[in-house]
């Protein structure tokens, strides 16, 4: 059988064009072209067939044997340029060693790939200039990831992108709460209580033994009422708040919603949807009184005397979410939130004001219900919604 690479008429200039054409075989294997020993012999017959006189012939016919995708034509258009364009290369090829190419200058070596480069350094004798790149050392005690800065950063302060991620934030988010004991029993495997009903069953199925049953109280999570005031001095933080509500009204049963601002508003039926938008939207359908004023001794005086008895029974939670500027004299505020903490198992207000370091009850309806509440927390960040889950747990 004839060898194609002795049989290829050789160029006066160089006399070695397929062991060339070889060692660019072997450059651009290494450097990730699938290139086998049958395209090289491929390339020489071909290269045998058109000759050598024109270049751009000489290129279409490699990159026609050793390209077959897309991605890998900038890689063998690279590699060509840089192992053919200097002619005095073919005289410093060697039959038995991998050719010893240089770069022109070094911004030539910088505008090759890195794959590339990488398969040069491992074909040539000449070593490549070496890159020395600069360590540069953080101090990760001073750094935060986008979810940290989020997380602490104030609603008023957030961006557009910001709200929108927090708001997906606020969707995950679950409220732990301690599970209490109920009138019902349920039957359980040991205890101190003995159910004397099911034991006498069991007693009757096997007259001469008589084997103890026993029983246990039925724990379930208190009812949750929210109060949200929707005024203008809250339009800041109540869309992000309503939020918060229908995550909780789909995260567990009995969840009772209200908002407020100069009348009180039943929004539980609302945020029953599923999706975040329709919900929203049923409720802005709902409320009247949007942005307006803050009437929250006659709110609280309607709800007490309409909703109370049907939503506080069983132990509830109830929060209210507000800053407590009140508009009105604040008259009689401060006897409704008496009665309204007698009937909550746990009283908390949520104020957005106690994000300021100076804060003090000076406002009059602050005075008025500030001794009345069980707990007295911050919420106006992502962080304040995580504390609260653990301060009612």
């Amino acid at each position: 059988m004839p060898d194609p690479v002795k049989d290829l008429p050789q160029s006066p200039s160089d006399g070695r064009l397929a062991e060339n054409i070889l060692y660019f075989a072997r450059l651009l294997r290494s450097a990730g072209l699938p290139v086998g020993p049958g395209r090289v012999l491929d390339a020489v017959a071909a290269v045998k067939i058109i000759g050598f006189e024109n270049q751009e012939d000489f290129y279409w016919c490699l990159f026609s044997l050793f390209v077959n995708r897309s991605e890998q034509r900038d890689l063998f258009d690279q590699a060509f340029h840089v192992f053919w364009r200097n002619p005095r290369i073919m005289e410093r090829m060697l039959s038995t060693m991998l050719p010893m190419v240089e770069a022109e200058s070094a911004s030539e070596l910088e505008t090759m790939s890195r794959r590339l480069a990488d398969a040069l350094q491992q074909q040539l004798d000449v070593p490549m200039p070496e890159t020395v790149e600069e360590e540069v050392e953080f101090d990760a005690s001073l750094t935060f990831s986008a979810r940290e800065v989020l997380q602490e950063k104030d609603f008023e302060d957030m961006s557009a992108a910001e709200i929108a991620d927090a708001k997906k934030l606020i969707a995950k988010m679950t409220l732990a709460m301690r599970r209490l004991p109920t009138r019902r029993f349920e039957t359980a495997s040991h205890g101190s209580l003995v159910d004397l009903r099911s034991t006498l069953r069991a007693s009757l199925r096997s007259p001469n033994t008589i084997t103890l049953k026993f029983r246990k109280r039925q724990t379930r999570r208190p009812p949750l009422v929210i109060l949200c005031d929707i005024s203008g001095s809250m339009a800041a933080y109540s869309r992000m708040f309503l939020h918060f509500m229908h995550t909780l009204s789909n995260d567990r049963d009995r969840v009772h919603a209200f908002v407020f601002a100069t009348r009180l508003t039943n929004i539980s039926r609302s945020l029953r949807y599923r999706d975040v938008d329709a919900a929203l939207d049923h409720v802005s359908a709902a409320v009247k009184d949007w942005d307006g004023g803050t009437r929250i001794g006659g709110c609280l005086s309607e709800f007490n005397r309409l909703w109370s008895r049907r939503v506080l029974a069983q132990g509830a939670i109830t929060l209210i979410i507000s800053d407590g500027l009140d508009r009105g004299s604040a008259e009689g505020l401060e006897s409704q939130m008496e009665r309204l903490a007698k009937s909550s198992r746990r009283l908390v207000w949520l104020n957005p004001l106690l994000r300021y370091e100076g804060f003090e009850p000076k406002a009059r309806g602050v005075r008025a219900m500030l001794p009345h509440v069980d707990d007295f927390k911050s919420i106006h960040n992502l962080r304040s919604l995580q504390q609260l889950s653990e301060a009612l747990q």
